[in-house]
């Protein structure tokens, strides 16, 4: 089995995730459906069937985490150092065509959030980032046309 990159923090959210999914979601939608059975006939009962909907949803992705967390491989940035691009790296970039300053973190797959500045590993400029060094530019292909950034600092930490 593939062991999937995380940092820490990461792992620390999908394990909160999971313990609030069984000890909070999980007994309230048993609840709605001891609830909805109550009321009688199940054919037509519209809360007894967003209850179980519910229900699959939630065994789901409990299903989901739980096969994540056992394979997750965590990797804390602050152990690592380098002046080139790879997983945990800071990385601040600058847009060539409009001279727009961004910085990304890369992570992984499950931890990415591009609005808080982190970005997956397996994201198009994430995988043309990795292997890169200060100074160099990378072009990604966006749906306006290719864009081109120039890396300029990578920290780890």
């Amino acid at each position: 089995m593939q062991k999937i990159p995380m940092t820490g923090r990461g792992l620390q959210r999908l394990e909160e995730e999971l313990r609030k999914l069984k000890s909070e979601e999980r007994p309230a939608v048993i609840r709605a459906i001891a609830e909805a059975r109550s009321h009688g006939d199940l054919s037509e009962n519209a809360e007894y069937d967003a209850a179980r909907d519910r229900q699959s949803f939630v065994e789901g992705r409990i299903s989901e985490l739980e096969e994540v967390i056992s394979t997750v491989e965590v990797i804390e940035p602050h152990t690592l150092s380098g002046d080139h691009v790879k997983f945990g790296a800071q990385v601040k970039l600058v847009d060539e065509e409009t001279d727009k300053e961004v910085s990304y973190q890369i992570v992984g797959m499950y931890e990415a959030d591009i609005k808080q500045g982190l970005l997956s590993i397996s994201a198009p400029l994430a995988k043309s980032l990795i292997g890169k060094k200060k100074g160099d530019t990378v072009s990604v292909p966006a749906p306006g046309g290719d864009r081109t950034y120039e890396i300029l600092s990578i920290t780890y930490g």
